[in-house]
């Protein structure tokens, strides 16, 4: 499949992506197109992700709620709904739900840490206070966690950039991550309209989180190895012409 030039293997529907799609969806067309737009109540303000407000006011609730709101951009959600369910859906396949869930959330949530204390650091040294007080929203910080996901796990396999130009997952997942940050460059911490801090921020908590799986299973695993290693014994079958006598071990 097809999106933004670089096509995509894609995984069947899977439960947590299923409802993932579901809640991001509802949130949008019935709070915040319905309830926000017609009804006039400050959904976004309250659950939107504003750094001044998770830094000073302590809303850290907002760390977390951003990831469900999107802007009354169409494509915003449709982007960011199709990227989850292309990334996500082979993802929760290989890991499985619990994990996948973990990961996702932790991509999203160390996205909305980062971006806030890169925010706070910008204003401390250029004084402008901008990005304290313009609301983030999207998943896309999570999405991008999705996205270093696949350049790890599948970085061998082939993506067809803009159609025309094969190159590894890996590299695409490279490219991507220079994009964001030339962007950002270029703008400022805060983005304009895009929020680049939040993208490289889903990136970096997403690999802080598989290098931290990855260190835990190790040691889960040399545990086990160990164990087994104490609770082995050789049988010493050095009583053959004693039927009647049971076998001698060494522990």
């Amino acid at each position: 499949m097809n999106r933004g030039g670089v096509t995509f293997q894609t995984a069947p529907m899977t439960p947590a992506v299923k409802w993932l799609l579901i809640i991001n969806v509802a949130v949008w067309f019935v709070i915040q197109v319905i309830v926000e737009g017609f009804l006039k109540i400050p959904f976004t303000s309250i659950f939107g992700l504003y750094p001044g407000k998770v830094l000073f006011d302590f809303n850290i609730w907002q760390i977390f709620t951003y990831m469900f709101l999107h802007s009354m951009q169409v494509t915003h959600i449709l982007f960011n709904m199709l990227m989850l369910w292309f990334f996500g859906a082979e993802l929760e396949q290989r890991w499985g739900t619990r994990f996948f869930l973990i990961y996702y959330f932790v991509s999203g949530v160390g996205a909305a840490i980062l971006y806030c204390l890169g925010v706070w650091g910008w204003a401390l040294a250029t004084g402008s206070q901008t990005g304290l007080i313009v609301p983030v929203i999207g998943a896309s910080g999570a999405i991008f966690g999705l996205l270093l996901a696949q350049g790890i796990l599948f970085g061998e396999r082939i993506v067809y950039f803009f159609m025309l130009f094969p190159m590894k997952t890996r590299y695409f997942v490279a490219l991507m991550g220079l994009v964001q940050l030339a962007s950002m460059m270029t703008s400022s911490v805060s983005g304009g309209e895009v929020a680049y801090l939040a993208h490289l921020g889903g990136l970096v908590s997403g690999y802080i989180c598989l290098k931290s799986k990855s260190w835990i299973d190790r040691n889960n695993q040399n545990r086990r190895t160990k164990s087994k290693g104490r609770n082995l014994r050789l049988v010493v079958d050095n009583e053959k012409s004693s039927k009647d006598k049971p076998p001698k071990y060494w522990n």
